[in-house]
């Protein structure tokens, strides 16, 4: 300590034992054991001991950059302290650990002026913010921590871009279908027990069965008109979790399936830039095909309440006129579920009896031994391999169009322009790939030596898909008393207007 910068310390104590505080920082912790930030605080308490000392508190922000602008807990319980005048010096193993923001320099700055607290580090020395020169000392070494943030930032961004390019993992959160374990062991702190552990290691480009399965489960299931929520469902009945343990919500599913790394492609901030040498899931037709249906726009979103019956909304009203969709209520003094006209008109049809017989008339007609007719052909003349490689030309262009600009080379408007007939062309393509890749409803159905079972064993929702493929039905006035087979509910009321034919 300089002579002039102690007797300050001495004269602001009283004669009494100077009180310090000690700030300790680490911006990336690996092993999340905590060893650099204790190594600090060791280094800063002999500091300390050394200058007869009296610590009143430590200060940790562990794995917190300085740099990123995320805020530091122990940082600001810091500076708060100290505007409460807990303490006249702070000691640091560096100055870089204090700060790197030319901003939270200068308000350090101030508070040090203000509450006249000196500071110290162990590989820095003095810094003596109360002199114009120590001011400059202090910006000059804050600039310089700046400037090294921003270069290990570029080399950071610069090593992720490479590793994207050649198709290697770029590292991140374990994604869902990958991460083998390869036999060895790694140590880890538990972040909710705090302790040590040893996790095994794993591999991150080879494909983990189980998951793999799931996942191409799940694009089956969206191919062949399932929904989101009853995979979600699915995945919650199966006891499927996220890789972090949580259960997986709809954002969740929805994300996983829209992941190109599905399909073996690799990403760079959001932009597709090659093949990925992992282990590739999904077909990359199924890939692009999945994206297209979930991000059609006409596709709904928010679907609000999930339809309990088969025909809610599906079948048609036929009394009179009306070509109105009916809809399942209790309301009105009913005893039971019945459909009931949207308009309100008429009365009702019991829900269960109805959707049992609808069900019975599907079954018997996919049973029958032409019922292979009524699957949809493939579609024809879809050159699957001639669409992908249109599409990789597009997305190219794109890329081209965005250099230009970025170079200045090329004007807004025609980069504008440009950009938006490539979007539609890349779209044309994506819907063409989905046609290719789309299940038929009832290819699951027909030739299945059950049909009832394998009906069944569909959630309501593909069961529902099935029927708005298939048939439209609608209910009509039913006659009143009993029935020629002695009950009362008319059979005859229920029509159906097939959409499919033997060929």
């Amino acid at each position: 300590m300089t002579p002039t910068l102690r007797s300050a310390v001495d004269v602001a104590a009283g004669g009494a034992k100077v009180r310090a505080v000690i700030y300790c920082r680490i911006s990336q912790d690996r092993t999340g054991a905590g060893l650099g930030v204790d190594r600090q605080r060791i280094d800063c308490e002999a500091l300390a001991e050394r200058n007869g000392w009296d610590v009143v508190e430590v200060y940790v922000d562990n794995d917190v950059s300085a740099f990123s602008g995320k805020k530091r807990k122990d940082y600001l319980r810091m500076l708060a302290d100290l505007d409460q005048g807990k303490a006249t010096v702070v000691i640091v193993w560096h100055t870089d650990r204090l700060t790197r923001s030319i901003v939270e320099l200068e308000e350090y700055i101030e508070l040090s002026d203000r509450r006249g607290i000196a500071t110290y580090t162990v590989q820095a020395g003095t810094i003596d913010l109360a002199t114009p020169s120590g001011r400059m000392t202090a910006r000059i070494l804050g600039a310089v921590a700046r400037q090294e943030s921003e270069h290990k930032g570029h080399r950071v961004a610069r090593a992720r871009q490479q590793k994207a390019l050649a198709g290697e993992w770029t590292g991140g959160i374990r994604p869902f279908g990958w991460g083998v374990e390869t036999g060895e062991m790694r140590k880890k702190v538990d972040r909710k027990t705090g302790e040590e552990v040893e996790v095994p290691e794993l591999d991150m480009m080879k494909a983990v069965p189980e998951e793999a399965e799931a996942l191409r489960y799940w694009v089956d299931e969206i191919l062949s008109g399932g929904s989101i929520r009853s995979l979600v469902q699915w995945c919650a009945d199966k006891g499927f979790t996220t890789t972090r343990g949580n259960p997986i919500t709809h954002t969740d599913m929805r994300d996983m399936l829209l992941r190109p790394r599905n399909a073996g492609i690799a990403v760079y901030r959001g932009e597709e830039v090659g093949k990925g040498k992992w282990d590739t899931i999904i077909d990359e037709t199924k890939h692009r095909a999945v994206v297209a249906i979930l991000k059609d726009p006409s596709r709904t979103t928010t679907p609000g309440a999930q339809p309990k019956w088969l025909g809610s909304l599906l079948y048609l009203c036929g009394r009179g006129d009306c070509d109105q969709f009916v809809y399942v209520t209790q309301s009105g003094g009913r005893s039971y579920p019945s459909y009931r006209c949207q308009t309100g008109h008429g009365g009702g049809r019991r829900a269960e009896t109805v959707d049992q017989y609808v069900e019975d008339v599907i079954v018997e007609r996919l049973s029958r031994p032409d019922a292979h007719d009524l699957l949809e052909p493939a579609p024809d003349g879809v050159d699957v391999a001639g669409l992908q490689a249109e599409g990789e030309q597009i997305r190219q262009r794109m890329t081209d169009l965005a250099g230009l600009f970025g170079a200045g080379q090329l004007e807004l408007a025609p980069f504008t322009q440009g950009m938006d007939t490539a979007r539609a062309q890349l779209d044309g393509v994506t819907q063409q790939l989905a046609r290719a890749a789309t299940r038929d409803p009832l290819a699951g159905l027909v030739g299945a030596p059950d049909v009832r079972k394998a009906w069944k064993a569909l959630p309501l929702d593909r069961q529902r898909n099935v029927l708005r493929s298939l048939v439209t039905v609608t209910l009509k006035t039913p006659r009143a008393g009993r029935m020629p087979d002695g009950g009362y509910f008319d059979y005859d009321a229920v029509t159906f207007d097939w959409k499919r034919y033997s060929r």
